[in-house]
């Protein structure tokens, strides 16, 4: 899960999509608490809550990264695969999160940002947190 997916119950809830992503969201987590799904976490992430101007948002997201099962340093592999992404016009701290979930083996990238989800690299599928429970119901 990106950045945009874990503040997505801080968005506007009266905003259907918005609560239906946070609900969708909301029960990813369980299942990952659960064991049923694993949670990856990279430096890229750190980053990224490191600026939420929220502390007790900041605080919620980042108790995460002790649940992560993978947690993703920075090298020159990552750097090397996230500007291949630049190239497809994706941006930076983006290209930098999917290729921390590529190293770290992730099947799936869980987001709410439309642009990258509009966006298909090899190696992973990117996907909405509804999408995603969806296709994990398929597959029971």
């Amino acid at each position: 899960m990106d950045n945009c997916c874990f503040n997505r119950p801080y968005d506007d809830q009266l905003l259907l999509k918005n609560y239906l992503e946070a609900e969708a969201k909301t029960y990813i987590q369980k299942e990952i608490l659960l064991g049923n799904y694993e949670l990856a976490w990279s430096y890229i992430m750190d980053y990224e809550v490191s600026f939420n101007p929220f502390p007790d948002r900041q605080n919620q997201i980042v108790k995460w990264k002790n649940i992560a099962t993978a947690d993703i340093d920075e090298s020159e592999k990552i750097i090397a695969m996230a500007n291949e992404f630049r190239k497809m016009s994706v941006k930076a701290k983006d290209s930098l999160h999917l290729a921390c979930a590529i190293e770290a083996c992730c099947s799936y990238f869980i987001t709410t940002d439309g642009k990258i989800l509009s966006k298909r690299i090899e190696g992973i599928i990117i996907i909405n947190p509804i999408d995603f429970i969806a296709a994990m119901e398929v597959h029971k």
